[in-house]
């Protein structure tokens, strides 16, 4: 399907990975047109449609997230959904989070007995949803993969100095993950970042993450939607599962 692709990482095989793009969807205009997303004020008829399109691929319905770039992290099944994270050990129950540039992490261990779905924003990232994840789903780190899937690129992610500072003051080894570009502005390297995070929670199997453009939100605007580069725009999703 030109829709989605299946992330390319050591997962067990009864473990289940999808990552959609933006086309082959019914959404129109800046939305054009895989938008998986209800709060973005895109034709609500066109996101379920949407959704529709994706289920066909699922065991079941996954359970959207009302993301706020928060650090909280759900186990599903759930009847809450306010969180930047999910977790599970059920089978055919399908974590899922959206993003338009910001890090989209999947996670699995080497048994395939849990699997989990971040979502990771600079503020995400700095306040901590992955150390969350990790120390919720309760697995050795040693034990555990990580796929880092498409999210804007460093030649393309400005920050301030708040944000580089912010991150250095908590782990000087983020200091790596900035570039100065001019006078307070840094470009920052989202993915570095995250990876940093990771070996300090003792996890070194990291996949996916390519620095290429085609694998840039901001900068490959045929497959992915970009809140930075369109501001109006569509989200993408990033989903894990245990298959039965």
């Amino acid at each position: 399907m030109s829709n989605f692709f299946i992330p390319d990482w050591p997962a067990p095989p009864h473990i289940k990975s999808i990552q959609t793009l933006r086309s082959g969807g019914k959404s129109e205009g800046k939305y054009n047109s895989f938008n998986l997303a209800t709060h973005v004020n895109d034709e609500i008829n066109a996101v379920h449609l949407n959704r529709d399109l994706l289920t066909q691929y699922l065991p079941s319905g996954p359970y959207w997230l009302n993301q706020t770039h928060s650090v909280d992290v759900l186990k599903l099944p759930s009847p809450k959904l306010n969180g930047d994270a999910s977790y599970t050990i059920d089978k055919n129950t399908v974590c899922v989070v959206q993003t338009a540039d910001c890090l989209p992490l999947l996670v699995t261990n080497i048994d395939g007995t849990i699997v989990a779905a971040i979502h990771a924003g600079w503020r995400g990232l700095l306040n901590g949803v992955i150390e969350n994840t990790i120390e919720k789903m309760n697995i050795s780190p040693n034990k555990l993969l990580v796929w880092l899937g498409p999210a804007i690129s460093q030649k393309h992610f400005e920050v301030g100095f708040d944000v580089k500072n912010s991150f250095c003051e908590k782990h000087i080894e983020a200091e790596k993950a900035f570039h100065l570009v001019s006078d307070q502005k840094w470009l920052a390297d989202i993915y570095a970042l995250a990876k940093t995070r990771l070996n300090l929670c003792g996890i070194k199997e990291i996949y996916g993450g390519s620095v290429s453009d085609d694998y840039c939100t901001f900068a490959n605007e045929v497959d992915y939607f970009s809140y930075r580069r369109d501001g109006i725009t569509g989200r993408m999703a990033s989903l894990i599962w245990i298959d039965s």
